[in-house]
């Protein structure tokens, strides 16, 4: 396997191209004012009923802590600004949609399965093995970023969903400008992805914090009613599989974490694999691929500022998960060791499915071989990560700050030296 060490996160070394993109980026004026947020959506949709009048006080929140971050680049605001408009778009269609299909809200959803656990921690393999097996609905990178297909807007002679087409053209532009993030959390059309996504055209998540140095934003989120939000998604779900079966999901969201209680009011019949990782292995992965994004976000690297953010939002989503994760049932957890699910992710697939009551067919077991088969880990090569070099951050010190989650969960090997 290749090793590829980015030597230049704290200065980055551009390309002529790159230094182009970047110099034109330093020039540009994007609008966030919220009114022109709605504008685009409302034009882009021709509707006008986001269904949730408080809707747009979170959007007015949301723009309020992007644009205290003064080290955003244009092309930093205008990944803001064409998220939120995608945001809101999507919640004018699915608002449309349930008023014309009410009956879509009358599906039963069967018990999911729900991966739970840090990000960067399995969680993205491990949704994508399980989602192999098709007895589970599952939601793709195409359909995360349009959920609500536009009406007249259907799949062409070649039978392939425009949306598709769309999230392949973003997923080339993308790694064109950033080709290494592939390496670290690639997201072709095909690849299952998260409901966080989802929650968020309810604008209630932390998505906003990878994108932007947001505390404000953070702060405000632990002001809202998740139960709302989980309820919301819930009907998202019900849509979605009246649109497309099966009705049993599997799902994951990192900040489930922190949401462990609303979660698990709306899904209380939910099956968790409750994932767990070195959290400092996991902070480094994650600042690693952020600050390499940054290079196009942001004016400067402010790699020290970076780390100091997520050294303290890991450590909050380490504790919530701490406190809560007692809410769930014993015999509907699965701990998902992290070195043990590397070492045989078909094992741990297994255990899964069967504490969730689905137990493996031979069909299932064929369709989680061949994904596990297709889809080996590094398959591209590895990043190597440096603490120490790229965010002055000693991880003797970080194992002292994380020590109570060690503590809480004896199981987890630490990773980093």
């Amino acid at each position: 396997m290749e090793e590829i060490r980015i030597a230049d996160l704290r200065e980055p070394q551009r390309d002529a191209a790159a230094q182009s993109l970047y110099d034109l980026a330093l020039s540009m004026e994007i609008d966030l004012t919220p009114a022109a947020l709605v504008a685009s959506a409302e034009r882009h949709t021709g509707l006008d009923d986001f269904g949730d009048p408080a809707l747009l006080d979170r959007l007015a929140a949301q723009v309020a802590a992007v644009e205290a971050d003064a080290g955003l680049s244009g092309i930093g605001r205008l990944i803001v600004r064409r998220r939120l408009v995608g945001l809101l778009a999507a919640r004018l269609r699915f608002e449309d949609f349930v008023r014309r299909h009410p009956e879509a809200l009358e599906v039963e959803l069967e018990p999911p399965v729900i991966v739970v656990g840090l990000p960067r921690s399995g969680t993205t393999h491990l949704v994508n093995v399980l989602a192999s097996d098709t007895r589970f609905r599952s939601m793709p990178w195409w359909e995360v970023a349009e959920p609500i297909p536009v009406l007249g807007d259907g799949p062409g002679r070649d039978g392939i969903d425009p949306r598709y087409q769309r999230c392949l053209a973003d997923h080339e532009a993308a790694n064109a400008v950033a080709p290494l993030t592939a390496l670290m959390h690639d997201r072709p059309p095909w690849s299952i992805e998260e409901e966080c996504e989802l929650l968020d055209l309810d604008l209630c998540t932390y998505v906003l914090e990878w994108h932007a140095r947001v505390p404000a934003w953070r702060d405000h989120q632990e002001t809202l009613d998740h139960d709302a939000h989980y309820a919301f998604l819930r009907r998202e779900l019900q849509v979605l599989s009246y649109l497309r079966g099966p009705n049993r999901w599997v799902l994951k969201c990192p900040q489930h974490l922190e949401r462990l209680g609303p979660l698990l009011r709306t899904f209380p019949d939910a099956s968790i694999a409750f994932t767990l990782r070195d959290p400092v292995a996991v902070l480094q992965s994650a600042i690693t691929m952020l600050a390499y994004g940054d290079r196009s976000r942001r004016v400067a690297i402010d790699a020290d500022q970076l780390a100091a953010y997520w050294v303290d939002r890991i450590e909050s989503l380490l504790r919530a998960a701490v406190r809560d994760a007692h809410l769930i049932p014993g015999a509907q957890r699965v701990d998902v060791e992290f070195r043990e699910f590397m070492a045989d992710d078909l094992a741990m697939a297994t255990r899964i499915l069967e504490v969730a009551g689905m137990g493996v067919t031979d069909e299932a077991r064929a369709q989680l071989a061949a994904y596990v088969g297709g889809n080996p880990r590094g398959k591209g090569g590895r990043v190597v990560y440096d603490l120490r070099a790229d965010f002055h951050l000693d991880p003797a010190d970080l194992y002292d700050r994380y020590a109570f989650y060690f503590e809480a969960f004896p199981q987890i090997t630490p990773e980093v030296r």
